[in-house]
Formats: structure tokens, C-alpha cells, sequence
């Protein structure tokens, strides 16, 4: 199989709040968007690959589903997101296999890992 692109999709309980998170709140930048109404989506650049956020789930993500953001500089993220009022779960840690971590939750309770990759750490060297 050649894959030629790659989004991840997720449909929030609440178009709106979601958006508003994504778009407002973290930041992200705008791909495209399509659709009027209920109908209507964004999608974001995520790094390497994109983020939809459409559509209506009438339950959050599955607890095991979480989204990996890997930033420039986790504390300065940590700063950025908590003056924006987001809830961190976790704010940043130096895990025991050397990335810095930290852990908020969008409006439906997916669980994002905000990861910085230190300069000396070996994902660097690959």
C-alpha cells in the first residue's frame, strides 16, 4: 500500500466548541475548510499531517485514543496554553526516556501529549 496522505478525524460532541479549541485556543493553523452548517469541517495542519475536525459523535473518543503534538519548546507551550485558559492535566515532566511531556484535554476529553524531543535525545540522531 503507498499512502499519499494522511488525516486523523474527529468528530467532537460539539462542532463549535471544538473548532473554537483548535482553531482559537491551540492555535492551529487552517488547511482548508468545506461545508455550510452542520456539514461543515476544518481542516488544520498538524505538523506532518492534518487534523478534521467534523462532523457530530454523540459520545466522546475512546479512552484509549490520544493525539501526540510534538512542539519546539513544551514550557513555553505549557505558558501559552495555560494563559488561554486550558485546563493542563499534567503540566511539563522530563520522562524517564528523556522526552518533556505534558498533558492537556480538548472540550470532549481526548487526551493530547504535548512532547518536546530534546536536542541530545537519540529520535534527534535518526
Amino acid at each position: 500500500m503507498e499512502v499519499l496522505g494522511s488525516r486523523l478525524l474527529l468528530r467532537p460532541s460539539d462542532l463549535d466548541r471544538s473548532l473554537a479549541f483548535y482553531r482559537d485556543t491551540l492555535g492551529l493553523a487552517v488547511y482548508r475548510e468545506f461545508g455550510e452548517g452542520s456539514q461543515r469541517g476544518v481542516v488544520f495542519f498538524l505538523g506532518g499531517g492534518f487534523l478534521e475536525v467534523s462532523g457530530r459523535a454523540q459520545a466522546p473518543s475512546a479512552p484509549n485514543v490520544a493525539l501526540w503534538l510534538q512542539v519546539r519548546d513544551v514550557d513555553a507551550a505549557h505558558g501559552e496554553l495555560t494563559a488561554r485558559g486550558v485546563s493542563v492535566e499534567r503540566p511539563p515532566v522530563t520522562e524517564p526516556w528523556g522526552l518533556r511531556e505534558m498533558w492537556v484535554r480538548d472540550p470532549d476529553g481526548l487526551r493530547l501529549a504535548v512532547i518536546e524531543v530534546p536536542a541530545d535525545h537519540p529520535l534527534r540522531r535518526r
